[in-house]
């Protein structure tokens, strides 16, 4: 009988990061240990700690992975029919409108509590995210829709509005949250990237947000 083959590094670690995504979404964050993850893969523990650090590296490795199998900015950037700032607002939907990567997002919420892996979320976040947004921009800049001289200052300041907004973060309740949403709508207008007009995104981003973390008055 030929011996089963031993799982390389490579599988054991994409079959980890599977595993917990499905836990993550369906029990939780905080209620999935490393334990169950290795128990519904078929491992043991000191297999998950020779791929990962800790379950927080986990959950950041999926974040990252999802963005990259189905990034946003990929979608836009084919569309010939519309100018730069629609590609924006047209990004910014498909974000809200994508389900499983919001729902762990909110899961993501506690974790970020730990100044190490906040710090190592917005370094992600400038890394990946701050290029793509400064490709758009440029765009709407040079085809006339978007009439800024702060490109890359606006780059920069998008990917961490998300964080600011967090309750978890900046502590808050609904109200607070949706004021500081229309202060930052009307700060983009001002610099020339004139978004007022997507206040419905507001309601999606506070009805993915657990009301346990919000304040309440």
């Amino acid at each position: 009988m030929a011996r089963p083959m031993k799982k390389t590094p490579e599988q054991w670690k994409d079959e980890i990061m599977r595993t917990a995504q499905e836990l993550f979404l369906s029990k939780g964050y905080e209620k999935t240990s490393v334990a169950d993850i290795m128990d519904a893969v078929g491992g043991a523990k000191g297999m998950f700690y020779h791929c990962f650090q800790s379950k927080e590296e986990v959950m950041q490795a999926i974040g990252d992975r999802m963005f990259f199998e189905n990034n946003p900015f990929d979608a836009i950037r084919k569309r010939t029919d519309l100018n730069g700032l629609q590609k924006i607002k047209e990004l910014l939907l498909l974000n809200q409108q994508d389900a499983t990567r919001n729902h762990l997002n909110i899961e993501a919420i506690p974790i970020l509590k730990d100044p190490y892996i906040l710090m190592n979320a917005i370094a992600s976040n400038r890394r990946i995210l701050t290029p793509l947004w400064y490709e758009l921009l440029e765009e709407g800049r040079r085809d006339g829709s978007i009439q800024t001289e702060y490109t890359k200052e606006i780059a920069e300041l998008l990917p961490l509005v998300n964080f600011w907004l967090m309750p978890s973060i900046y502590p808050a309740d609904a109200d607070e949250i949706r004021h500081k949403y229309c202060f930052v709508m009307e700060a983009l207008s001002k610099m020339g990237l004139p978004l007022m007009e997507e206040t419905s995104l507001i309601d999606q981003f506070l009805s993915n947000i657990p009301p346990e973390t919000l304040e309440h008055p």
